[in-house]
C-alpha cells in the first residue's frame, strides 16, 4: 500500500514504522525522478536529501519550528511531506508548484531562498526573534557545502557563534558539490572530515580504558580532552567551526535516517547553536544521476526515466558563447575566465579544458569574483566573468566601486538575462540594465543574435579602461536578423515608408520589433527599426533618429524603471528632443514561474500587443489633443 499519498503533514511521519519510512523514501525518489524527467528541475540535489529531510521533519515540529533551505532547490522532499504530493506533477508549470519554497504555497515555507549563502542570516534573525519574544521554538538552516563558499554565510556564522542561547541548528549538507565539485579551502577541510569518520569511536574507547584505571581521575580526563582535541584537529579539522564557538556534531551519514535523527535530536537538546555535518551523495538512489560526472543531474533537461538519457536539444546561447570565448582565448593570452561555482552552466568548461591555468572558479562568491577580476585587470590581464544576470545583482557595489571607479577592463557576460521563466521570480534577469545604468563609464551590449554576440564580445574585450557587459537570454538563439544599414553605431533592421514610428529594439527583442514593424506597415504606417547594439551609453545617432521621427517605441526584456527606454527618454529630454516615447518592458514586479513565452504574453511583450498599443496611440493622437511633447506614454511604474 502506498505511503506517500497518506502523508498530509510532517506529523504523519512520526507514526510510521521503519519499513514504512524506507518505502516512503523509495516512493519519494520515484515521484521526483518521474516528475523532473518531464517538467525539468533540480533532481540531483533532492535525491541526495531524502533521508536527511525526513529526519529533520521527524525531529522538529514544522511550521512551529522554522526550516530554511539554502538553496531552495533542495526542497522538493520538504514539499512532498508537507501536503503537496498530490499536486507535484505541476512542478514548475504555470499555476503549479514552484521549484523553490514559496510562502504562497504552504505555511511550512518561509523564504524562497533561491540565491545561495543567505539561509544562515535568515535563520540567525528568526532565532533571535524567538528568543526576544520568549518563544521556545527552534530554527533549522539546511545549507549545502557549496553555499558555504559564499562570504555572506561566514558573516552569519561569525554572528551566530556569539548567540550562545540561540536555538539554531545548522545542517551542513555536504555532498562535495554545488553544481560541480565544491572548490576552495573549505572544501578541502570538509573532505578531510569526510575521509576520517571513525575518530570519535577511537577516542571514546581510549577514554573508557583510561577512566577505568584507579587513581588517574581528573588529570587523566583533562589530558584526554586535550589529546582528543589534538587528534580531532589532526584527523578531522572541525576546529574550523569549533574555533568560532559553534558546537559541532558529525560527520553523520546523511542517508542513514536513524543516525541523522539521533544527531539532530542531540543538537536540538543542546540549547545553543549547533552544526550537524551530514555527508550525502548528490543523485543518491538513481544510478544514472550518480554516474553523471558533470553535475549528478543537478538540473537536467527532459530525460528518459529508465536510461537517464537526456532528450536531444539544439545549441543554446551559452553554447555559442562557450565556443567563442575559447576562440578569443586562443588569440588573446591575456584573457582569463572567472566563474562563481557554475563552470558548466555558464559555458566556461570548454575554456577551462583548453586553458586550465587561466580559469578560476571562486565558488558561490560573486562579490569576491568581481573584485578579484579588478585585481586581475590591474595585473595586466583581461578577465571575463561569466555569471547569470540575476546573480550579478549581488556584486553591484564591487562593479561600481572596485571595477568602474578604478577604470578596470573587466568584461561581464550575463547569461540568462531577461525573462527566464521556469525558475521563478528570483531567477529572471530583469534588473541588470537598470542597475548598471548608474555605473559611470560602464558599457553595456545587448546582442540580438549569435553573430552580434560574437562581434560584441570581441569589442568588449578590447576595452581596457572600463567595465563592459554583454548580456544574452536563456534558451536557443533566434535566426540571425541582418542589418540593412547603419546609423552611427546602431544597426538599422527595418526602414519602410515615412518616419512615423522609430522602434528601438534591445537585444533579443529584435524579432519582436521586426514583427511589430511589419504589422504597422500593413496598416500604412512608416516604420524604422534600429538595434543600438551598445545600449549604454546612448548612441548620439539614436538621439538624432528620435528627433526626426513622429514617435519612439522602445522594446526591452528588462524592468521599465531605469532601463534602456527610461534612460533614452531622459537623454532625449536633455537634448531638447520632444518626440513622445512609449516604453515597453517588464513591469516592476516579481514574476510567477511559467514558460518564457507565457510570461511575455502576460506582460504584453508580444508583437500583437505592442503593435496594437502603437495603433491606439496614433488613433488617439488623431482625434484628441496630442500627448505633451517630451513625456513618456508609459508611467515609470509600468502602468499605462
Amino acid at each position: 500500500m502506498p505511503v506517500l499519498e497518506n502523508i498530509t503533514s510532517p506529523r504523519d511521519l512520526r507514526t510510521l514504522s521503519e519499513d514504512e519510512l524506507t518505502q516512503l523514501a523509495a516512493e519519494i525518489r520515484d515521484l521526483m525522478i518521474r516528475t523532473v524527467a518531464t517538467n525539468t528541475g533540480h533532481l540531483g540535489p533532492n535525491l541526495g536529501v531524502v533521508e536527511l529531510t525526513l529526519a529533520i521533519h521527524r525531529v522538529f515540529d514544522s511550521p512551529r519550528d522554522k526550516i530554511v533551505f539554502d538553496t531552495g532547490h533542495q526542497s522538493y522532499v520538504h514539499k512532498l511531506v508537507t501536503g503537496r504530493a498530490a499536486g507535484f506533477d505541476t512542478l514548475r508549470r504555470e499555476g503549479g508548484l514552484s521549484g523553490y519554497p514559496s510562502q504562497a504555497e504552504s505555511e511550512h515555507d518561509l523564504v524562497e531562498n533561491s540565491h545561495a549563502s543567505t539561509a544562515l542570516s535568515y535563520a540567525d534573525g528568526i532565532a533571535k526573534a524567538f528568543r526576544i519574544r520568549g518563544e521556545d521554538r527552534h530554527t533549522v538552516a539546511v545549507i549545502g557545502d557549496g553555499a558555504l563558499t559564499g562570504g555572506m554565510a561566514w558573516e552569519a556564522l561569525n554572528n551566530i557563534a556569539i548567540q550562545h542561547d540561540s536555538k539554531l541548528v545548522i545542517v551542513v549538507n555536504d555532498n562535495g558539490r554545488s553544481y560541480t565539485p565544491t572548490i576552495g579551502g573549505l572544501a578541502t577541510a570538509l573532505t578531510s572530515l569526510r575521509t576520517n569518520p571513525r575518530y570519535e569511536h577511537l577516542l571514546d574507547s581510549v577514554k573508557r580504558r583510561l577512566t577505568a584505571v584507579p587513581g588517574v581521575g581528573a588529570a587523566a580526563y583533562d589530558a584526554l580532552h586535550a589529546m582528543k582535541k589534538g587528534l580531532k584537529d589532526a584527523l578531522a579539522p572541525q576546529g574550523l567551526f569549533e574555533d568560532l564557538g559553534l558546537k559541532y556534531v558529525g560527520p553523520v551519514d546523511g542517508h542513514d535516517r536513524a543516525a541523522m535523527e539521533q544527531a539532530l535530536g542531540q543538537a536540538k537538546r543542546f540549547g545553543g547553536p549547533v552544526i550537524v555535518h551530514a555527508i550525502t551523495r548528490k543523485g543518491f538512489g538513481y544510478d544514472p544521476a550518480e554516474r553523471h560526472e558533470a553535475d549528478q543531474f543537478h538540473a537536467p533537461g527532459p530525460f528518459d526515466v529508465q536510461t537517464g538519457a537526456e532528450k536531444p536539444k539544439g545549441p543554446i546561447w551559452t553554447d555559442h558563447f562557450a565556443e567563442h570565448v575559447v576562440e578569443i582565448g586562443e588569440r588573446r593570452p591575456d584573457v582569463v575566465a572567472i566563474t562563481a561555482a557554475m563552470m558548466h552552466p555558464v559555458g566556461l568548461d570548454k575554456f577551462q579544458a583548453r586553458f586550465p591555468e587561466r580559469t578560476f572558479d571562486v565558488g558561490i562568491a560573486e562579490q569576491h569574483a568581481t573584485t578579484s577580476a579588478a585585481g586581475l585587470a590591474m595585473g595586466g590581464l583581461h578577465p571575463v566573468f561569466a555569471v547569470y544576470a540575476t546573480f550579478l545583482n549581488r556584486a553591484f557595489d564591487q562593479v561600481l566601486m572596485d571595477v568602474a571607479l578604478h577604470k578596470c577592463g573587466v568584461t561581464f557576460v550575463l547569461d540568462r538575462s531577461g525573462v527566464t521563466g521556469d525558475d521563478g521570480a528570483s531567477h529572471n534577469g530583469m534588473w541588470d540594465m537598470s542597475i548598471l545604468q548608474v555605473v559611470p563609464g560602464l558599457r553595456l551590449a545587448a546582442p540580438r543574435d549569435v553573430t552580434r554576440m560574437r562581434e560584441l564580445l570581441d569589442e568588449a574585450v578590447e576595452v581596457t579602461d572600463a567595465p563592459t557587459v554583454v548580456r544574452f537570454p536563456k534558451g536557443p538563439p533566434p535566426e540571425d536578423v541582418p542589418a540593412i544599414g547603419t546609423e552611427g553605431g546602431c544597426d538599422v533592421l527595418v526602414r519602410n515608408g515615412a518616419r512615423d514610428v522609430l522602434v528601438v529594439s534591445v537585444g533579443s527583442m529584435a524579432s519582436v520589433a521586426v514583427d511589430v514593424a511589419q504589422r504597422l506597415v500593413d496598416q500604412g504606417i512608416g516604420v524604422t527599426v534600429v538595434d543600438p547594439r551598445w545600449v549604454k551609453p546612448v548612441d548620439p545617432a539614436l538621439v538624432e533618429l528620435a528627433r526626426t521621427h513622429a514617435r519612439v517605441v522602445t522594446i526591452e526584456d528588462n524592468g521599465v524603471v531605469g532601463g534602456v527606454g527610461a534612460v533614452l527618454l531622459q537623454t532625449l529630454a536633455a537634448a531638447d528632443v520632444r518626440t513622445p516615447v512609449r516604453i515597453h518592458g517588464i513591469p516592476q514586479e516579481f514574476l510567477d514561474h511559467a514558460k518564457r513565452a507565457a510570461i511575455l504574453e502576460r506582460i504584453g511583450l508580444t508583437p500583437s500587443a505592442i503593435a496594437l498599443e502603437v495603433l491606439h496611440d496614433i488613433a488617439r493622437d488623431g482625434v484628441e489633443e496630442p500627448a505633451p511633447e517630451g513625456r513618456a506614454l508609459l508611467d515609470v511604474d509600468g502602468s499605462r
